[in-house]
């Protein structure tokens, strides 16, 4: 395997002067291209903060921030927008999914704003997404006749759709019960070891954590374990 991101000594302050909160204090971090880890850690540590700065949503205040070779802590907004609907998945505890759209609509999303439009190759990559994740019936649902677990099977797919080299999963199960949180983990590691996909999932649940083959232990604001 090789690196595909790294960041070394983040830091980011929330806050100015009496007020400022320092979340993440120096944090070193290294992912390979094909690993599926856990992100571990008790509520405040910084687990979401770091999820948030590895999918270019938030900036840090200072460190280094590197992903495919381009240096990411110093890029513009419209660089980061750019890179991050290329490169990047995003999967959610409450999936984000639009309601009024289909289940194939909304994975088709990300490509759509990416291109402009909606396009033919676009459709048939949702409908073989939707297929592999085993929604072949539902592509025509719409979110609320979608159970949890369906729901975030759609997440999944929507994540995948322009083929990112990394995923960001925040709790992806944690609104879900035991036998369907089973299943899109079971997901998860298949497409991770299928098509070599990075994943990164926070969570608290150890039971999720075990599908993972590392895990990352984040402590008052830097890694404490790896």
């Amino acid at each position: 395997m090789s690196a595909l991101l790294e960041v070394k000594d983040l830091v980011k302050t929330f806050g100015e002067g009496e007020a400022a909160t320092r979340v993440l204090t120096g944090l070193d971090l290294q992912l390979q291209t094909g690993e599926l880890s856990a992100l571990l850690g008790p509520s405040g540590s910084g687990k979401s903060t770091l999820l948030t700065i590895l999918g270019t949503l938030l900036k840090p205040s200072s460190g280094q921030h590197t992903m495919l070779g381009r240096d990411l802590a110093d890029a513009g907004d419209a660089e980061l927008t750019e890179f991050r609907n290329r490169h990047i998945g995003f999967v959610f505890q409450f999936h984000n999914l639009l309601p009024d759209f289909t289940a194939l609509e909304n994975v088709m999303f990300p490509a759509a704003v990416r291109a402009g439009r909606e396009t033919a190759s676009a459709r048939e990559r949702a409908r073989e997404l939707l297929v592999r994740v085993g929604l072949k019936d539902r592509m025509d649902f719409r979110t609320p006749k979608l159970s949890g677990g369906q729901k975030q099977r759609v997440a999944i797919a929507r994540a995948l759709m322009n083929k990112p080299e990394l995923v960001l999963a925040d709790e992806p199960t944690g609104n879900l019960d035991r036998e369907s949180a089973n299943q899109v983990m079971q997901l998860i590691g298949e497409i991770n070891r299928d098509e070599q996909t990075t994943f990164l999932i926070s969570t608290h649940d150890e039971n999720i954590a075990a599908y993972c083959r590392r895990r990352i232990s984040v402590h008052d604001g830097k890694v404490s374990s790896t």
